[in-house]
Parts: C-alpha cells; structure tokens; sequence
C-alpha cells in the first residue's frame, strides 16, 4: 500500500495504468473524483478491478488518499470475487457497506501514515479471514503466470493443476476476473510498461517480454493503457509508482 496527499504527490488527475492487481483506493481527503473510464465518474472511496481502460484519478489541493494493490488471490476474500468485478471500477461501499465508511472516517482521524497503513492493514487482514479463499489450483495458476512473467501457456497450467484445460479456464476466469490467456497478457503488459519507463527501446521491450515482435508489443500496450510505447514510456502514472513502489520496478528491470 502507499499513501498520496496532495497535487505535489503528481497523482491527481493521472489516467490509471492497468496492472496485474486489483486497486482498492480510500479517499481520506474527500475530494477524489474517479473517472471509470466509461465517461462515468464517481466520488469517494473505490475498487479497480484487473485492467480497467481508461480509468483516471482527479483530486484538489487537500487531496489525500491510501491506495491498495492486492493480488487478486487475495481480492478475491478480502473483496469478494473478482470475477463479478472484472475491469470496472465500483463504490467501496458497494462492496463493504457500512464498514467502508467506518475504515474511512478512522484512516482520516489518524495523525500519520504509519498508523493509517496499520488501519487498512489490520482490517484487510480480518476480511481475508473470513473471506472465501480461490480454489488452491486457480491460486496456484495465478503464481505461476506472475512469476513466468506471463510466459506459460494454460494447458501447461492445467496439467501442472490436474485440471482440465476448460475447467481451469471457467474457474479461473469466475474467481479472478480474466481468463487465464488475457490474465498472462496483463502479466506481460505489466512487466513491459516497466521496462519502457525505465527507457529501454521499444525493440529490446519486446523481445524481452515475451511478444514477437513490436507490433505485437504496440497492440497490447494500446489495448490495456490506451496509448502507444512512446506515450507509455514518459506516463506520469508510471513516474509515480517509481516512487510509491519502487521493488516492482526495481525487480522490472532485472
């Protein structure tokens, strides 16, 4: 998790780059309006489920919020299944209810950082408790293609599971919200947006993430970020993550 305050931070008003987590952002300021990316916009506290399009983030001068990435492993008992959110972008409340806005008004009546994260961590922590948990071998699946860098193929994935190839795809698909293909070209998306921030050509990109070649590399990034390599490699979105996450990008570029 990370926290941002204010427009110093560079966050407010940044369209949202798809990344292979489910995004949980509780606005603490009170002023965070949400662009879901389908010309609707929402206010206060909300979830990204995987690959939202076109989403964007706006805040004012007192704008301060705790963003949360959670594997959807992990989404899915903290939140409910991912599957029912897919790429969209929905009211915390929807999800929470009442508690939503209880974990709110607390994480705006503590004086620090340290003690908002231990806040959110605490009651995350309860709710994946007593959450429903994926089928062991949807989870082991979803590692697989994180830690392949989305590099596997899903009848590999099945047969490593002892499940059907049409079994792991239908549960898979219902418990984390993609079907395992587009799951793993979301991984490899991800691991390519990092690279090209961290300037490498778009030739290097390409052949190190898996695709065959750059067009190919040029109509995924278009499809999940809505902008072309060049446009991604300069995205204020991925400057930002350099400084609230930077393993992911450190771990990136190795």
């Amino acid at each position: 998790m990370a926290g941002f305050s204010d427009q110093a931070t560079g966050v407010a008003g940044l369209r949202v780059v798809p990344h292979p987590a489910v995004m949980l952002v509780v606005d603490i300021g009170g002023s965070l309006l949400v662009d879901d990316g389908s010309g609707s916009q929402r206010r206060g506290s909300m979830v990204a489920g995987l690959a939202p399009v076109g989403a964007a983030g706006h805040g004012s001068q007192d704008f301060e919020c705790l963003q949360v990435r959670l594997s959807p492993v992990v989404a899915h008992a903290v939140l409910g299944s991912c599957g029912e959110l897919g790429g969209t972008v929905v009211a915390l409340e929807d999800l929470w209810g009442r508690e939503a806005e209880r974990i709110q008004e607390r994480l705006r009546e503590a004086v620090t950082w340290a003690d908002r994260f231990a806040i959110a961590e605490a009651a995350l922590a309860r709710r994946k408790e007593t959450g429903r948990a994926v089928d062991p071998e949807v989870g082991f699946a979803w590692g697989q293609l994180v830690a392949s860098r989305g590099r596997v193929r899903v009848d590999r994935l099945a047969a490593e599971a002892g499940w059907s190839r049409k079994r792991l795809w239908s549960r898979f698909q219902s418990q984390i919200g993609l079907t395992p293909k587009r799951a793993a070209r979301l991984v490899r998306f991800d691991h390519a947006a990092r690279l090209l921030a961290a300037g490498h050509s778009a030739a290097t990109v390409a052949a190190d993430s898996g695709f065959a070649d750059q067009s190919h590399l040029h109509r995924d990034v278009v499809e999940f970020a809505g902008m072309t390599p060049a446009a991604m490699a300069v995205t204020p979105f991925l400057a930002v993550d350099d400084v609230a996450w930077p393993d992911a990008l450190s771990a990136a570029r190795a």
